[in-house]
């Protein structure tokens, strides 16, 4: 992985900051994408430290806010010419529903909106960075999402846990959608799950106080799969395919739903300003 450029998003903590970590030892530059400076800062020192590898950088960014977004990718192509690796893996489950400033349910807008806003302010240097690699950080609870169109935001009825399986179901059809518009290039686009993992999301999602260990995957034993689509060469060829314990798995059935995924893309190009996005 020397003189690769990876950028992971949420990579101040859990499994983020583990795939950071691995990045690093594996000699990368490695840009960890964090909202909190003084916690980006810290998670970046640290990583330097426990690796010796120096080249790790602070991104700052609110992935719920598409102005924040769109700021990170120009200051990420201030600094860099090239991406060889991006890993979306940042999510969030408010217990109650929250509302950005852009007017966006908080969790549609960082689960999936920031996934597809982002890498499309990407994509045209990961083409130029080719042979380069889209790794999405999904679930094996998409297999239990929707994707209501009257209703994508949950106002009617906010369950935070159907919410975040919906917005998972969205990550697997997100990828599935753009591997098929880059199949002429070098790009590839895979999604994963990665193991029901000890983090903060995870209590959230059991409905446990972060105080309290829930059990599960160490953070390192949660980014193995990531740090593999990232990482192996068997892998390079690889795109459009779901994946878990470093293996591809069968996705659900509406997550290849080829029509739900054009439409689901379409719908957040314009909801994102992304209109001219057709990868």
């Amino acid at each position: 992985m020397d003189g690769k450029i990876c950028l992971v998003t949420g990579a101040n903590t859990g499994i983020g900051y583990a795939t950071a970590v691995g990045l690093a030892e594996w000699g990368a530059t490695v840009v960890m994408l964090c909202r909190d400076e003084t916690r980006g800062a810290t998670a970046v020192r640290d990583v330097q430290q426990s690796t010796g590898n120096p080249h790790v950088e602070l991104l700052l960014c609110d992935l719920a806010s598409l102005a924040s977004i769109r700021q990170a990718a120009a200051d990420f192509q201030a600094r860099h010419e090239v991406l060889h690796i991006l890993i979306n893996n940042a999510s969030v489950i408010p217990r109650q529903r929250e509302v950005t400033a852009d007017g966006l349910e908080r969790q549609f807008a960082v689960n999936h909106l920031a996934y597809f806003l982002l890498t499309h302010l990407l994509l045209d240097v990961l083409k130029t960075s080719a042979p380069a690699r889209i790794i999405n950080v999904s679930s094996q609870v998409h297999a239990s999402g929707v994707v209501d169109f009257a209703d994508l935001q949950a106002e009617r009825s906010y369950r935070p846990t159907q919410v975040y399986a919906n917005t998972k179901l969205m990550n697997v059809l997100f990828t599935f959608e753009l591997a098929r518009r880059l199949a002429d290039t070098a790009v590839t686009a895979n999604c994963l799950h990665p193991g029901v993992v000890d983090t903060n999301l995870g209590r959230d999602y059991s409905g446990l106080p972060r105080s309290v260990s829930r059990g599960g995957l160490s953070w390192a034993e949660g980014a193995r799969t990531s740090l593999y689509l990232a990482t192996a060469p068997e892998a390079e060829d690889v795109t459009g395919r779901y994946f878990r314990d470093e293996r591809e798995a069968r996705p659900s059935t509406t997550s290849q739903d080829e029509t739900l995924a054009r439409r689901l893309w379409e719908v957040s190009a314009v909801l994102t300003s992304s209109q001219g996005c057709a990868a």
